[in-house]
């Protein structure tokens, strides 16, 4: 089936099938992400991170941490 006509049938869906057949399509690319390509220089810069925040190098923030400081940096 090609994409234009996929997407014609999407736009028919309602909400909830939309949301389902959106999970669907996110876990077929996870179960496939050794395909995603990804470029040297961002593998570099995962590993850097990575090996980082495995020897305590980073400095971490939870989620609500981070969110309350954008909130009072943007009222």
């Amino acid at each position: 089936m090609r994409s234009e006509t996929i997407r014609k049938e999407a736009i028919r869906l309602g909400l909830a099938e939309k949301l389902l057949l959106v999970a669907d399509l996110w876990d077929s690319i996870a179960l496939d992400n050794d395909e995603v390509p990804l470029p040297d220089l961002q593998k570099r810069e995962l590993d850097k991170r990575y090996k980082e925040y495995t020897t305590g190098q980073q400095n971490l923030h939870d989620w609500h941490t981070v969110h309350e400081g954008l909130r009072n940096k943007y009222k």
